[in-house]
């Protein structure tokens, strides 16, 4: 069913976040229908499933980002650390910072390459010192495997650069904070071939010391970069286990009849 070698199925490790009877609401419509969901620690999740199916949505949930929605509810429990993210009266400028977020279309802020990085930890008071700040900088770059392309132009406008270092750069930006976790936001949709596969890589990487999650359209590249894989459709969470299952020997006909091709 798929042209691409699935990610070797990894031990379980303990979950990161925990989801349970999760609903939201756009005004009267319901959008998600009580989505209950582990996300492990140090693992890719991908979502997938049909355009307007929740998955969005639902990363949205793990961050507040659905709070600038207007009209938008969401009710049920999703635990992070000692957080309830669904309660109100949460801290979300601290959530964002521990959860981060790159989004589908890169969206440098109109600074130099250096300042982009260096704004968060700034503004969070993370280094006392200048050359502190720097030297993070550098290496937030070079997490993000972008590094080589800039060292000689950190101070240059970020717009100056193509979309797939913009999108790393984002990333840069993103984990410059410290977060826990990482939510990726169909990352690669407005990205040629060669920019994805680098942030395909980079994602394979960043496992290693952070949760990611990541909405993705393609089910090829669900099956190249991620462990776990939760199939949405029409709001419902139809069917989550590691991927290589879900694509190969999944347990509903509906997430048999996505995956191959006979609805999307």
């Amino acid at each position: 069913m798929m042209s691409q070698p699935y990610r070797q199925a990894l031990p379980l490790s303990p979950p990161e976040i925990y989801a349970k009877g999760v609903r939201v609401f756009y005004g009267p419509k319901q959008a998600l229908f009580d989505v209950e969901l582990n996300i492990p620690r140090h693992r890719v999740t991908a979502l997938i499933g049909p355009s307007g199916c929740g998955k969005s949505t639902f990363l949205r949930c793990l961050n507040r980002m659905n709070d600038v929605v207007e009209g938008c509810r969401v009710e049920g429990t999703i635990q992070f650390e000692d957080l309830d993210l669904c309660k109100p009266g949460l801290d979300v400028v601290d959530l964002r910072r521990r959860i981060g977020m790159v989004f589908q279309k890169p969206n440098p802020f109109p600074k130099t390459i250096h300042e982009n990085v260096a704004y968060g930890p700034r503004l969070h008071g993370l280094f006392k010192k200048k050359s502190e700040l720097d030297a993070w900088v550098l290496e937030c770059l070079e997490r993000a495997g972008l590094l080589d392309e800039v060292r000689d132009r950190l101070y240059d406008s970020a717009t100056g650069l193509s979309g797939g270092q913009q999108q790393r750069l984002c990333i840069a930006r993103a984990i410059s904070v410290r977060p826990k976790v990482l939510l990726l936001d169909e990352p690669c949709s407005a990205l040629d071939p060669i920019a994805t596969a680098r942030i395909e890589n980079l994602i394979h990487d960043l496992r290693q010391n952070f949760t990611i999650v990541i909405v993705t359209h393609s089910m090829q590249q669900a099956a190249r970069v991620s462990d776990m894989t939760a199939f949405l459709h029409l709001g419902v969470l139809v069917e989550e286990g590691e991927t290589e299952k879900v694509f190969t020997n999944p347990r509903d006909e509906r997430t048999h009849d996505y995956v191959t091709g006979r609805i999307g």
